[in-house]
């Protein structure tokens, strides 16, 4: 899910990475930990997918829509269709511009037909609301909460257990949450996450963090629970094949051309970019994401070009080195007409190199969400 540059806010949870030896690095306007002494960024990606491990991913946004009708607002503007779930079930879904374009990714958790709280990404969060703002109907408020919530996502197959051993619920399905409470602080438990594997999302106030955070790491001593920075999250989302805006969507970069049209309401009749998007779906996007696996020894990074034979066919939007593959893998724009399938093999420009890639749809690894 973006971000980048200039880092003025901290984490409530900032001393506690600070004594953690945690390595920082900006992100999406917040300096937040990359990576944990003790191990770095395989060990922490190694224990998410075999064990637990806890993120602190407090720069994400929050914001709150409500009032009457806040979701069918929500759902003229924003382009999932929001009539599909139920309260207490949380869905992706994307904000888009008049051009389709991808403004941000959001995941909506729908409280009730008059209350949907929102998380965007850290970078985005101010343009989200600005523009839900800007188009609320009378009676509808829309709330900047960005730094009144802490998020913590607790990942991996032993989760459910750390949880459980906190007295936390843990039974719902994914993609819903339900309301809890840990030594006095009320929180909201997720089954949401950004790693592939059987996780949880606690959605806290700023001012419980801390205490909460501590009861996690003291609840998960048993299973090796560790901290884990936005190195190994990228990892682990890369092998997932999962966005990251800026990168892989973006305003330049549309849900057609990123495999995210199942994040559309394409019967819906209103929400922002849809006449774009429609006519973009019908006359089929000029490149589509896809994902490349190293066949030679070889980091791929965003931005490097991708060729066939001595043709530049598309560039790669995200590229990292695989921990549980141990090999290079990328998501990458490739243009249509190219004619590239599933198979095919390309190469990628690696500090001089040619790498030979095979081009793949992702996910790299088997998912294990549910």
């Amino acid at each position: 899910m973006t971000e980048s540059s200039g880092a003025d806010r901290r984490s409530p949870l900032h001393a506690r990475h600070e004594a953690a030896g945690a390595k920082f690095a900006p992100f999406g306007g917040w300096q937040m930990p990359l990576e944990y002494a003790g191990g770095g960024v395989v060990a922490e990606h190694t224990a998410v997918r075999a064990g637990v491990g806890v993120f602190d991913v407090s720069h994400l946004g929050k914001a709150r829509v409500a009032g009457p009708g806040a979701a069918d607002f929500v759902n003229r503007c924003l382009s999932n269709d929001l009539a599909r779930i139920k309260p207490g079930r949380a869905q992706y879904t994307l904000c888009c511009d008049a051009s389709g374009g991808v403004v941000d990714d959001i995941i909506a958790y729908l409280h009730g037909d008059d209350d949907v709280f929102l998380i965007p990404n850290a970078a985005n969060t101010a343009e989200v609301v600005r523009r839900l703002a800007e188009a609320a109907p009378a009676g509808v408020r829309v709330a900047d909460a960005h730094e009144a919530y802490a998020v913590l996502a607790v990942q991996g197959p032993r989760s459910a257990d750390l949880l459980a051993a906190l007295g936390l619920p843990t039974a719902h399905e994914y993609m819903s949450f339900e309301t809890a409470a840990l030594g006095g602080v009320a929180l909201t438990v997720c089954r949401t996450g950004y790693t592939g594997e059987h996780g949880y999302e606690l959605v806290v106030p700023a001012a419980g963090a801390v205490a909460v955070w501590d009861a996690v790491f003291a609840a998960g001593a048993p299973w090796g629970v560790r901290a884990c920075g936005l190195g190994a999250r990228d990892t682990l989302r890369t092998e997932m094949g999962y966005p990251l805006h800026g990168q892989d969507l973006s305003p330049q970069i549309s849900p057609v051309q990123a495999r995210a049209g199942w994040a559309v309401g394409w019967s819906k009749p209103e929400f922002w970019g849809r006449e774009a998007l429609v006519a973009e779906r019908a006359a089929g996007p000029r490149r589509t994401l896809w994902g490349l696996r190293a066949t030679d020894r070889g980091i791929p990074r965003a931005h490097m070009a991708v060729h066939a034979g001595e043709a530049v066919v598309g560039e790669i939007t995200s590229g990292t080195f695989s921990p549980t593959l141990k090999q290079g893998i990328a998501l990458a724009l490739l243009d249509t007409a190219a004619g590239l399938a599933e198979g095919a093999t390309v190469t990628v420009d690696i500090r001089g190199r040619r790498c030979a890639m095979t081009v793949t749809k992702p996910p790299f690894v088997t998912p294990s969400v549910r």
